[in-house]
């Protein structure tokens, strides 16, 4: 028997599966796909033709616009996308997150942030052009209902009428220009602020950050000095400095740890500055005794003035569980330390709560022998010890001499294990 032709064949099909779908269905298979491929569904039936434009969540990047046929104007396309969504769009956007990172120029994105301020955004991403700082209009301090806001790359002065971010949770400015007097005002202006990040590319002035709900900051960048005015739950600290302006005179961690009552995971990077006003105290003139990480990037374990700084901070937390070193590597030799790390400097300490500790970029100094006899022999529970050497003494004979010296040091818990890593 042959198959129906013609009109016979189209009248025995199945009615549109796809077409038949109910909308909170559609809704849920356009939330799952790339926004690309979402748009994409426009084709499928006349239903489906305009179901992406009530999406509540959109990604805008790169691999909307960046073809072969376009790679030299890819902004022409951008602009087409933004105009669709003007145009078409209904209903709120909830999560929104432009990247236009790697356009050679920023273009013109005021009516869009306007849009979305009307549009109850609640999570907004924008990593702007690199190649130009894009000054953000004043529509940005409209938007009531974020909760979320990352901005990369872009200019900031809020305007004078802005009354803060009631329900803002999270907030991430990365190579962004702004005054120290906004940025606090900003931040002061968020009273539900749990998450600060922080990576300023130019000097600023001192911050003082007054934040009664913040419980994780994080900076990376250049500053004068940092003071922590008002942080009670604050948990998690991460301070690196990427230059050296962190003067003596404007910076004392005794004062800005004063403040941190509620820290248990600290990182610091020890690369550059002055950390305390005059020379290093044996310890802090308090103890925090939530801390139970503590990280050290980038010291230089052969000058004094570093080596006592550590040690001090080490003192201070009594219920320290975890610690990792990461050695700033010289090729000096032992020249020039000064410090003495003798057992009997350390007779009133005792590491009670420390489990494991790692030591990167280890070069088998002096200072760095001491500190780890010292550690093994004032921690009677510790677990684990870990040894990451430096490349250039990564050799076999240096590691089988060090590694036998190691083993000679007393060792205050029966259970520790000193686990030295080869490449």
């Amino acid at each position: 028997m042959m198959p129906p032709k013609g009109r016979e064949h189209c009248q025995g099909l199945p009615p549109d599966v796809l077409s038949d779908l109910p909308d909170y269905f559609i809704d849920d298979i356009l939330m799952r796909l790339p926004c690309k491929d979402a748009v994409r569904t426009s084709v499928l039936s006349r239903k489906w033709r305009y179901h992406w434009c009530r999406l509540a969540k959109f990604k805008l990047d790169e691999s909307l616009w960046k073809t072969q046929k376009d790679k030299f104007y890819p902004s022409v396309k951008f602009r087409k996308i933004v105009y669709q969504l003007l145009t078409h769009h209904k209903g709120p956007i909830i999560k929104f997150k432009l990247d236009i990172a790697y356009l050679e120029r920023c273009p013109e994105i005021d009516n869009f942030i306007y849009f979305l301020s009307r549009k109850d955004i609640q999570h907004l991403v924008l990593h702007l052009s690199r190649h130009e700082l894009y000054k953000l209009p004043s529509s940005l301090f409209i938007c009531s209902q974020l909760r979320h806001l990352n901005l990369h790359n872009c200019s900031i002065h809020h305007p004078s009428t802005f009354q803060g971010f009631d329900k803002l949770i999270s907030l991430e400015l990365c190579k962004v220009t702004i005054s120290s007097e906004l940025l606090e005002s900003l931040i002061s202006h968020c009273p539900l602020l749990e998450q600060l990040v922080l990576k300023i590319s130019k000097t600023i002035n001192v911050i003082k950050i007054n934040a009664r709900m913040l419980r994780s900051f994080d900076f990376t960048g250049s500053i004068s000095s940092i003071c922590l005015k008002n942080v009670p739950l604050l948990a998690k600290v991460s301070l690196i400095y990427e230059r050296s302006s962190m003067e003596a005179e404007n910076f004392d961690y005794a004062k800005f740890f004063e403040s941190c009552s509620a820290l248990e995971h600290l990182l610091l990077n020890f690369g550059y500055g002055e950390f305390f006003a005059d020379e290093a105290p044996t310890r802090l003139p308090f103890y925090l005794d939530r801390v139970k990480h503590f990280h050290l990037s980038h010291i230089q374990l052969k000058e004094s003035y570093k080596l006592s700084c550590a040690l001090c901070l080490i003192r201070s937390f009594p219920y320290l569980e975890y610690l990792k070193i990461e050695v700033w590597v010289y090729n000096e030799g032992d020249s020039g330390i000064q410090e003495s790390l003798e057992l009997d400097r350390f007779s009133d300490v005792t590491f009670n709560h420390l489990r494991e500790v790692m030591l990167e970029s280890f070069g088998g100094t002096t200072p760095e022998m001491q500190l780890i006899k010292i550690l093994l022999a004032k921690s009677p529970v510790l677990v684990k010890m870990q040894i990451v050497p430096a490349f250039q003494i990564d050799l076999i004979d240096a590691r089988s001499e060090t590694l036998t010296e190691l083993l000679k040091f007393h060792h205050a818990s029966p259970k520790a294990e000193i686990d030295y890593v080869s490449y």
